[in-house]
């Protein structure tokens, strides 16, 4: 699996290639900014781009609108954005029109190698990967006649975790239940929600996300 990596920050740019060249990626692209981004996929385009939210000249939004950008020009080619902060706003920007092969994470998850790498890899294969941070602010905003309201405890477990992009199989794993047994929960909890039951995990992931946020 072939990988580039965007991140102006020398030291971390590098630590993220070592990372991610331990578990097995192929590092074919290592970039300080957008631009030098833009002539390596010129040349050859890999499976998936890691790239931080803010690069150079202005560190605002500068690595957002490349991903929008490299979205719109490769659609099979995942994105998986870097923030130091929760920008929920600019997460929904990235997300608005797909979640497939996209992901959003906070930079402090890299610390957690073995999430970070499955997160890379699930980007990589057109699934989606939302940092839990992103999904517990979305969920604690309250409104009116919230239908979260509705949800068991365990339900809201389950919720989170399909936000951030686990599958059924994934969500049994992590909650130690049954594949079935979560198949339940999420119908569930779209019934509640009024979502409808898509059967492709980034698609629901968009839908919870939106209904999240509105």
């Amino acid at each position: 699996m072939r990988v580039a990596i965007v991140e102006d920050s020398v030291l971390l740019r590098e630590g993220i290639a070592r990372l991610l060249g331990d578990a097995g990626f192929e590092v074919v692209a290592r970039c300080g900014d957008a631009l030098q981004l833009r002539a390596e996929l010129a040349v050859s385009v890999p499976d998936v781009v890691v790239l931080d939210i803010r690069l150079p000249p202005t560190h605002t939004d500068e690595g957002l609108r490349a991903a929008i950008e490299v979205r719109s020009k490769f659609p099979g080619l995942g994105v998986l954005v870097l923030s130091q902060y929760v920008e929920v706003g600019l997460a929904m920007r990235l997300l608005a029109d797909s979640a497939e092969g996209v992901g959003y994470l906070l930079k402090d998850r890299i610390s957690d190698v073995p999430e970070f790498i499955g997160a890379v890899r699930r980007v990589a294969a057109g699934g989606s990967a939302v940092d839990p941070t992103i999904v517990s602010t979305l969920l604690s905003r309250r409104r009116r006649d919230d239908p979260i309201e509705q949800l068991t405890p365990r339900e809201r477990e389950v919720l989170e975790l399909m936000a951030e992009g686990t599958s059924n199989q994934g969500i049994a794993d992590r909650l130690v239940i049954t594949v079935r047994a979560a198949e339940k929960y999420v119908s569930s909890i779209f019934s509640k929600l009024g979502l409808p039951a898509t059967g492709s995990e980034s698609r629901r992931v968009l839908a919870v996300l939106l209904f999240l946020r509105s």
